[in-house]
C-alpha cells in the first residue's frame, strides 16, 4: 500500500504541474502522514543533510567549467580541430559533430551546454553545405547526450551520492560505453547520410592541421588533466572539478583571450542558476529517499519481481525498460533521484555490479533527453539551431535507435563495461 501511496502522490503532484522538487517534498509529506510519523523536522534535516555533502561540490564547479569553456572559446577550437581532420570526407561535418561531442563531453559533462555549442556552430554550416537539416539537428542532439556518460559527468556524481557508489569508478567505467555511443552514431550517420549530395570542405593541408592541434591543445588538455588526476589518485572528483573550472578560466582569459572580465558576471549567474536548480532537486529527493527506506518500498517492489532476481540479465532488461518509460516524462536528474533509492537495493540483492548498473542507468536516462514530451536536448537543438521541434524529433530517430541498441548490447554483455572499468581503475 505504501508503494501505491508513493506513486499516486508523486505522479499526481507532477500531473498538476507542480515542479519536480516540490512534488518530491509533497510526496514525502504524504508518505509521512500515511505512516503516522509526520514531522516537519524530518523534512528540514534531510534537506540539509542532502546539501551538506563534500562530493556534491563537484557539481557547481563542473557546471562553471562548462560555462567558462563555451564563453572562453574552447568549444569553438575543438570544432575547428575536428573540421581540419575529417571535414573533407563525404558526410564529414556529421563526423565533426560526433568527434567534437565526444571531446566536449570529456570536458564539461553537460548535455545541454555541449549541444547548444555544437548546434550554434554546426547547424548553419551543415545547412549551407546541403545537409538534411532535421537529420543534422537530430545527430547533434544524439551526440550531445554522450556528455553525461563520458567523464567528468554530473549525472555520475548525483548517482554516486544517491547510491553510495564510488564516483571515481563510475567515471572510469563510463569511458568505453560513451565511446561506443559515439561509434554507433558514426556508423548510423554514414548509413543514412553517406549518399546525400552535399558539398564537402577542401582537404586541409597538414600545416593547417598542425596549427589546429596547436590552437586546440589547451582545450584538449583538460580531459587529460581531469581523468589522469583521478585515475592516478592525485585528486578526487570534487578537486578535479575545481581544477577544471580554474583551468577553463585561465585558458579563456589568458591563452585564448576571448573571455573578458565583463563576461564573468553572466557566466557566474548562469552557472549559479543551474547549480541552484540541481541542488534543490537533490535536497528534496533526499527527503523522499529517507522515507522510501523507512517505508520499506524496495522490499515491497522486490517481492513483485522476485522471479527476476534469479536472472540478472532479464532483471536488467526490465529495469532498463522502466527507466526508459520514466525518462520520457522526467528530466535526467529527477529520474536519478527518484529511482535510485528504489532500485539499488534490488540490484544489490540480484548480485549486479553497482558500478555497471550506474553506467547503464545513466545511459538509459540519456535516452530520455531525446524523447518527447520532455526531451530537454531536443528543445535545446530546436531553440539554438532554429529548427522546428517536430523536424528535430523526426531527424533524431535513427540515432536514437542506434543508442538503444548499444544499451541492449551492454545488457547482454556486461563485461564490455566491467572489464575496461577495472583496467582504467
Amino acid at each position: 500500500m505504501t508503494l501505491l501511496v508513493f506513486i499516486v502522490s508523486l505522479i499526481g503532484a507532477m500531473s498538476l504541474g507542480v515542479p519536480v522538487a516540490f512534488a518530491l517534498i509533497f510526496c514525502g509529506v504524504i508518505l509521512m502522514s500515511f505512516m503516522g510519523m509526520f514531522n516537519t523536522q524530518i523534512i528540514a534535516q534531510n534537506m540539509l543533510i542532502g546539501a551538506d555533502t563534500f562530493t556534491l561540490l563537484a557539481i557547481p564547479f563542473f557546471i562553471l567549467a562548462g560555462e567558462l569553456m563555451n564563453a572562453g572559446g574552447l568549444s569553438k577550437r575543438i570544432i575547428e580541430f575536428a573540421i581540419t581532420f575529417v571535414g573533407h570526407i563525404r558526410g564529414g561535418l556529421g563526423l565533426v559533430a560526433i568527434i567534437a561531442a565526444v571531446i566536449m563531453a570529456s570536458i564539461s559533462g553537460s548535455a545541454a551546454a555541449d549541444t547548444a555549442a555544437l548546434a550554434a556552430i554546426l547547424i548553419p554550416m551543415m545547412a549551407r553545405a546541403g545537409y538534411n537539416v532535421p537529420r543534422s539537428a537530430g545527430l547533434i542532439a544524439a551526440g550531445g547526450v554522450i556528455a553525461p556518460v563520458i567523464p567528468p559527468s554530473m549525472a555520475f556524481i548525483i548517482f554516486g551520492v544517491a547510491a553510495n557508489v564510488s564516483i571515481s569508478q563510475l567515471f572510469m567505467a563510463g569511458i568505453v560505453p560513451g565511446l561506443l555511443m559515439g561509434l554507433s552514431l558514426v556508423i548510423t550517420w554514414m548509413i543514412v547520410a553517406g549518399r546525400d549530395n552535399v558539398e564537402t570542405l577542401p582537404r586541409a593541408p597538414w600545416t593547417d592541421r598542425w596549427q589546429s592541434i596547436g590552437r586546440a591543445a589547451w582545450a584538449l588538455g583538460m580531459p587529460v588533466i581531469i581523468l589522469g588526476g583521478i585515475r592516478m589518485g592525485v585528486v578526487t572528483p570534487t578537486e578535479a572539478a575545481v581544477i577544471a573550472a580554474f583551468y577553463a578560466l585561465f585558458v579563456g582569459m589568458v591563452v585564448y583571450r576571448e573571455l573578458k572580465p565583463r563576461h564573468l558576471l553572466g557566466v557566474l549567474i548562469a552557472a549559479g542558476r543551474t547549480t541552484a536548480a540541481i541542488m534543490f532537486l537533490v535536497c528534496a529527493a533526499l527527503v523522499s529517499a529517507w522515507l522510501i527506506t523507512a517505508a520499506n518500498i524496495p522490499n515491497e517492489i522486490a517481492g513483485y519481481i522476485a522471479p527476476l532476481i534469479e536472472n540478472p540479465k532479464l532483471l536488467m532488461l526490465v529495469i532498463m525498460l522502466l527507466i526508459l518509460v520514466v525518462g520520457t516524462a522526467l528530466d535526467l536528474t529527477p529520474t536519478i533521484l527518484i529511482l535510485t533509492p528504489v532500485l539499488m537495493p534490488i540490484v544489490i540483492k540480484a548480485g549486479i555490479d553497482p558500478v555497471y548498473f550506474g553506467v547503464m542507468f545513466i545511459m538509459n536516462c540519456c535516452i530520455g533527453l531525446l524523447t518527447p514530451p520532455v526531451g530537454v536536448v531536443l528543445n535545446v537543438v530546436s531553440g539554438v539551431g532554429r529548427v522546428p521541434l517536430g523536424k528535430v524529433i523526426r531527424g533524431v530517430w535513427p540515432f536514437l535507435i542506434a543508442q538503444i541498441l548499444v544499451i541492449l548490447l551492454l545488457v547482454a554483455f556486461p563485461s564490455i563495461v566491467i572489464v575496461p572499468a577495472r583496467w582504467f581503475y
